[in-house]
C-alpha cells in the first residue's frame, strides 16, 4: 500500500477472490493453491543451492505485515479527510519517492500540488507511531522462520522502510531484499517480479508471493509465481498450509511461548 493509492481493495483470501483472466497460465497457477502445488512439488532448478527449503516466501509489507498509517493517521496529521488529502497531494511525488528517484527533502517540496510547506519530521514521527504488526503476523513470521523458510520483503516503499525496521525489527524474520526504493521498480510492474526471480536464482513456481492487493497478486501469477492475496493472518495460515507450507504443532506452541517471553522482557 502507498500514498499513491486512494484505498485498498478488499475481498476474501482464498483461493482467488479477484476475477483472473481465464488463460492457461492463470488457471494453472490458481489451481496450484488448492491441489497441484504441494510442498514436494517445489523443486529447485539444477543451478540453485540444494540446502534451501522451498518455496521461498515473498511478502508485501504494508497492510500485509504492518499497519499502514496512511488511511487514518496521516489525514489526521494534516487535519483533513483522506479524500481531500488525495486530491491535494502531488500525483507522482510519493511514487518517485518509493522508487528512489527523489529524496525526502524533494518529497517535502513536491508533496502538495500547491507547494505548501509542512512539518516533515512531524510527519515521520506520526508514521513511526502508526507502524505496528497486524494481528497474528509476527507470530506467523516467527513460525515460518523457525521452520526454515527463506523470507524476503517485496514492497513498494521508500527509504522510510528503515523506520519500520527500527521500530518492529522485522529483519528478525525476513530480509529487506526487494524494496522499490533500492530496486527502482514497483509492483505490479512485470520487471519487479522477474528481477526478484533472477536475484533468487529459482524458477517461478518455487516462490510464493503474498500481498493484500489483488493486482499485485495477479501480476505475480502472470510470471508463474504462486500468489496468495492477504486478508488476515488466520486466512493466510490456512492458505499456506493448503499448498504444503509446514506449520508444525510443537513449533507453533514453542513460538508462542518464546514470543510472549520476548514481549514481556521488552516491557
Amino acid at each position: 500500500m502507498s500514498f499513491a493509492l486512494a484505498s485498498s481493495l478488499r475481498s476474501s483470501s482464498f483461493p482467488f477472490p479477484l476475477p483472473l483472466p481465464l488463460t492457461p497460465r492463470s488457471t494453472r497457477m490458481a489451481s496450484a493453491l488448492s491441489n497441484d502445488c504441494k510442498l514436494t512439488s517445489f523443486a529447485p532448478p539444477s543451478s540453485s543451492r540444494t540446502d534451501r527449503r522451498l518455496p521461498i516466501l515473498l511478502f508485501d509489507i504494508m497492510d500485509t505485515i504492518v499497519r499502514d498509517p496512511f488511511h487514518q493517521d496521516i489525514p489526521a496529521f494534516f487535519g483533513m479527510p483522506l479524500k481531500e488529502l488525495i486530491a491535494c497531494k502531488h500525483p507522482a511525488a510519493w511514487i518517485e519517492f518509493e522508487k528512489g528517484v527523489i529524496d525526502e527533502m524533494e518529497l517535502a517540496r513536491k508533496f502538495f500540488k500547491d507547494g505548501r510547506p509542512f512539518d516533515l519530521e512531524g510527519l515521520k514521527t506520526c508514521m513511526r507511531r502508526g507502524f505496528s504488526y497486524l494481528e497474528g503476523m509476527e507470530e506467523l513470521l516467527q513460525e515460518l522462520k523457525e521452520n526454515g523458510y527463506e523470507i524476503h520483503a517485496s514492497t513498494n516503499y521508500p527509504i522510510w522502510y528503515k523506520m519500520i525496521e527500527e521500530k518492529l525489527k522485522i529483519s528478525r524474520y525476513l530480509s529487506w531484499t526487494f524494496c522499490s526504493c533500492t530496486t527502482g521498480k514497483r509492483k505490479p510492474d512485470r520487471d519487479f517480479y522477474l528481477d526478484a526471480l533472477q536475484h533468487l536464482k529459482v524458477d517461478p513456481p518455487s516462490c510464493v508471493f503474498i500481498d493484500d492487493r489483488p493486482r499485485n497478486v495477479e501480476a505475480a501469477l502472470e510470471v508463474g509465481i504462486v500468489g496468495i492475496q492477504f486478508k488476515s493472518a488466520d486466512l493466510l495460515r490456512h492458505d499456506l498450509s493448503e499448498i504444503g507450507i509446514d506449520f508444525s504443532a510443537n513449533k507453533h506452541s514453542r513460538s508462542q511461548t518464546q514470543l510472549k517471553l520476548s514481549k514481556d522482557q521488552a516491557s
